[in-house]
């Protein structure tokens, strides 16, 4: 992968977040909350955890190793959750920015949430944090189903698609 591929990925990783979330926005709060049976406990706690997890990885590939979720993770409102991912699109819109083929290649060093230690490759993380977030989306839009909504499509191929 190359700094212009990242990029890219994270181009259609917004795209797609903005999918899901323009579907949220015609829910209920009791669509939104209600509890269902999954990895988490509905489609606000789900979508929470996407919002999170985009946050912390970032917070690791510039050198910080978060000890714990954002304290907004629990019970977050759609706004909340919206103005979370804005703003950390915003931040990694700058890493980025002025991200280079040597730096992708450079080991980031971090710990998880229990406190591990782990060492990987930038870019091989990069390219993680696109697949988990894509692999929630993808509990989201059952979750969607369940509550009686249409989820979006948020195929890569259909991001091309529209691109032109």
């Amino acid at each position: 992968m190359n700094p212009s591929e990242a990029r890219e990925l994270f181009a259609y990783n917004e795209w797609a977040n903005r999918r899901v979330f323009q579907v949220l926005d015609g829910l209920s709060e009791e669509q939104f909350a209600r509890p269902i049976a999954s990895s988490f406990a509905s489609l606000q706690d789900t979508v929470g955890h996407i919002v999170a997890v985009e946050g912390v990885w970032l917070r690791r590939w510039k050198g910080e190793s978060p000890t714990a979720a954002p304290p907004w993770i629990t019970g977050a409102s759609r706004d909340t959750l919206r103005q979370a991912l804005v703003a950390v699109q915003k931040e990694r819109a700058l890493f980025l920015a002025d991200l280079t083929e040597e730096r992708l290649e450079q080991p980031v060093v971090y710990r998880n949430l229990k406190g591990e230690e782990y060492r990987q490759r930038l870019g091989v993380l990069l390219q993680h944090l696109v697949n988990h977030s894509t692999y929630h989306r993808g509990q989201v839009a059952t979750l969607l189903r369940q509550v009686g909504a249409v989820p979006p499509v948020t195929d890569y191929v259909v991001y091309r698609i529209e691109l032109g």
